[in-house]
């Protein structure tokens, strides 16, 4: 089976072809105006490799309430319209983008939610302490995100463990511009870091994650600016670009080892900063799960930051991981020589792969 794979952003187009979950080929389009001329663009690339397209596989960030992928119908495309407000940034986009391939193409499509492997969440750790009417008149509750790469990396960490995923708990770390991080057991996500929104949790590229909530009042009101504002400054101009002026984590690691000043200060601040919040989370994971077999760290900074993983994971030598320097340094598939009791993986995530299998599994059990 042909699967394409799309993530469709507010001016972009990233797509992969799979056959039987091996990748054909794979593109990225920018400053995309027009996304019928964009899709356009990938067909012919398709078609350029002598491959016919059998399904596509939309990745969609806010699904709400669905709790598994789903075939893309009138009825899901309306259900997914009105999730957009919920993620502003991403949903809207995503759905004119799925609006278009329904018209190119006459083949089934599949609607992959970032947020359906949260929904194993008991409610002790969806729920938010506020007033239930609002809670259900808004549908007000912790989501959570990167779900597409959390369950992906799980099921990598069992085969690497050589264990059914049904006989683990696994603390996984999607760090990247984005990051959360997932307490999973055995094989259901029970707890997350982000929320309601991609705000909450870790300190991350710009986002500032955890903070107290009067703050927005209280910035609103000294700064004379609508609350609206504020919200956007802590997606946009906090986490590590607020704290250092940089929101790439290899920039702020180069500043820490080679300037002097203030500069080199505020670098240590937002490193130091992130790493705190991450050991925060981790420790209450772990004692969440009542222990765990392995930590994973994923995407971008996670799988490269080999700085980042040995602050992190010397902390929390009171609960089991016995760090290896030298190990971590080579920056390998598989962090080597921890201790026994907790395994410390690198897994780089797929989360393509991830949506194509999904696929493949959603149309062979829709065709018996």
């Amino acid at each position: 089976m042909n699967i394409l794979v799309l993530n469709i952003g507010s001016s972009s187009i990233k797509y992969s072809l799979f056959a039987s979950q091996k990748l054909v080929t794979r593109g990225y389009l920018e400053r995309v105006t027009n996304y019928c001329k964009g899709m356009k663009q990938v067909i012919a690339d398709v078609k350029s490799c002598n491959r016919t397209i059998d399904a596509v596989g939309h990745r969609v960030v806010h699904g709400g309430a669905h709790t598994q992928p789903e075939i893309i119908t009138p009825a899901v495309v309306k259900q997914l319209e009105m999730l957009c407000e919920l993620a502003p940034l991403h949903d809207p986009s995503e759905v004119e983008g799925i609006k278009v391939c329904l018209s190119l193409m006459n083949v089934p499509q599949v609607a992959v939610f970032d947020t359906a492997f949260h929904q194993t969440l008991p409610p002790k750790a969806y729920t938010y302490a506020i007033p239930r009417k609002f809670a259900n008149k808004y549908h007000i509750r912790r989501y959570g995100f990167h779900g597409i790469s959390h369950k992906y990396v799980a099921h990598e960490a069992a085969k690497i463990l050589g264990k059914p995923l049904a006989q683990l708990k696994l603390i996984t770390c999607h760090l990247g511009n984005g990051q959360s991080i997932c307490a999973i057991d055995r094989g259901k996500s029970v707890d997350t870091s982000m929320g309601f929104t991609p705000l909450e949790g870790l300190v991350m590229g710009s986002r500032s994650g955890d903070l107290d909530p009067a703050l927005v009042a209280y910035l609103a009101e000294k700064e004379k600016i609508p609350a609206a504002r504020v919200v956007n400054l802590l997606n946009k101009e906090s986490g590590l670009l607020g704290l250092s002026g940089k929101k790439d984590l290899r920039d702020i690691i180069a500043s820490m080892k080679s300037w002097k000043g203030k500069g080199s200060q505020h670098a240590r601040l937002a490193f130091d900063v992130m790493c705190h919040r991450l050991v925060k989370y981790l420790g209450a994971y772990y004692v969440e799960l009542g222990g765990c077999d392995a930590i994973v760290f994923t995407a971008g900074i996670g799988e490269h930051a080999a700085l980042l993983r040995e602050n992190v994971l010397k902390q929390l030598s009171c609960i089991g991981v016995a760090l290896d320097s030298s190990a971590n340094r080579k920056n390998k598939a598989i962090i080597t020589k921890y201790s026994s009791r907790i395994k410390a993986l690198v897994i780089p995530t797929n989360e393509e792969l991830m949506i194509a299998r999904e696929v493949e599994h959603l149309l062979k059990l829709t065709r018996r």
